[in-house]
């Protein structure tokens, strides 16, 4: 019981990393990307993957139909927060680090999960 408390305790010391992350369908090629707050997040999108409660209705579908093995969740970059400025906001640097990986991914039609903005 007491190991249970200290991988608890070291848990919960683990810093709070931002970041934009990527669900890869490793069959058809598609990838759902996406930016969080808090990189430890990813283990309850997977719970909500396992339990067909995902958001994503489309990315969903096929983690029902190819199943978790065919997907891999790969952190593609975390970011590094500017303490020095006194000004910096964390959600507008995630979004346009998230805007980076829409760029550079292009997750679109066949190739991704998501609708292009127009």
């Amino acid at each position: 019981m007491e190991r249970r408390k200290e991988l608890k305790q070291m848990y919960q010391e683990i810093a709070i990393v931002a970041g934009i992350y990527q669900i890869k369908n490793n069959v058809n090629g598609k990838v759902f990307v996406e930016s969080t707050r808090n990189l430890k997040t990813i283990n309850g999108v997977k719970f909500t993957l396992n339990n067909n409660t995902h958001i994503h209705k489309e990315l969903q579908a096929d983690w029902n139909t190819f199943g978790k093995d065919a997907f891999t969740i790969e952190i593609l970059e975390t970011l590094k927060k500017d303490d020095t400025d006194p000004y910096f906001n964390e959600k507008e640097a995630l979004t346009k680090l998230e805007e980076k990986w829409f760029e550079k991914l292009q997750p679109y039609g066949e190739h991704g999960y998501h609708t292009k903005k127009s």
